[in-house]
């Protein structure tokens, strides 16, 4: 009898390729499609699955450009915002998979959980139905905050998939039993904002206005790293990865070097740490989890 060994955390780890220019340093567009064909080549060897998207700019094409073949990845979109209209919504969601060359998706989530409430949510969650059930994707979902009760939305609509953000700044995902209620529910779930949208490696003249009273915190946090000898790169990976009723983490990167250091530090032990020591209080992880939203590959 053969004995499978139970995966590793690494085997969890997923990506999303922010591919959009830098302006002030603008990449000519051959260079952009070599740099993503490479990330993505990167990815394939080292065995990463799953590619989070979303409709937003260039990225979509740009992938589709890129994919090694046979492609060996699964691939979730995202959904317009509802207040683009039903039927723009649902053109959008063919025009992903058209972009990316591709016959269908893993999955394509709602982009706001706040999008399904109402008639119009209803309507909305019907029209992904549809197209899950013509087998244009594999699975439904959505992407939700602690804020939006993704526990008594998944009751109501049983999605396939529910991403969420979680990282070592804000644990309340998993402090509050919000993954562990989901995943109980027989959902997979996704973990986003696992670099707490790059606020673990910014300096404090750098934070965002709205951060700046918190910058002590955000200090005291390094701090405790430092003083334990663990990378924040590192922390903020195997905090996610080693998450119960976790199957994806979904790691922001830019570049092949990027991902490169990102794989490195997923295979990392486990540092021996008090992970709830690192956490920002509930106020301010609800402000961290409302940075950058719209934008919600973001790190």
């Amino acid at each position: 009898m053969t004995v499978l060994s139970p995966p590793l955390p690494a085997d969890r780890l997923a990506i999303a390729v922010a591919v959009e220019p830098d302006r002030a340093r603008p990449v000519p567009a051959g260079q952009r499609e070599e740099a993503v064909r490479h990330l993505l080549q990167t990815a394939g060897d080292a065995g990463i699955g799953l590619v989070a998207t979303r409709p937003e700019g260039d990225g979509e094409r740009l992938l589709g450009q890129g994919w090694p073949f046979p492609s060996p990845f699964r691939v979730t979109a995202q959904t317009l915002p509802i207040v683009e209209g039903l039927d723009r919504v649902e053109a959008r969601a063919r025009r992903s998979l058209e972009r990316m060359g591709l016959p269908r998706g893993e999955a394509l989530l709602v982009q706001s959980a706040s999008d399904l409430v109402g008639a119009e949510g209803r309507a909305l969650w019907a029209r992904m139905q549809a197209l899950k059930d013509r087998g244009l994707f594999r699975k439904i979902g959505f992407i939700a905050t602690v804020e939006d009760g993704p526990e008594m939305l998944a009751r109501r609509l049983g999605p396939d998939v529910v991403q969420i953000g979680c990282n070592i700044l804000d644990q309340r995902a998993e402090r509050y039993g919000v993954i562990a209620a989901l995943a109980g529910q027989g959902i997979e779930v996704h973990v986003a904002s696992v670099f707490a949208r790059g606020l673990l490696f910014a300096h404090r003249d750098t934070l965002p206005p709205e951060m700046l009273p918190y910058g002590m915190a955000l200090s005291m946090t390094r701090r405790r790293l430092a003083e334990s000898r663990v990378d924040p790169m590192q922390a903020a990976l195997s905090y996610c990865l080693n998450l119960t009723g976790v199957s994806a983490v979904i790691a922001s990167v830019v570049s092949a070097a990027e991902l490169r250091a990102v794989i490195a530090a997923s295979h990392a032990p486990r540092p021996d740490i008090d992970w709830a020591a690192l956490a920002l209080d509930d106020g301010c992880a609800a402000l961290v989890s409302r940075l950058g939203l719209g934008t919600a590959n973001a790190a």
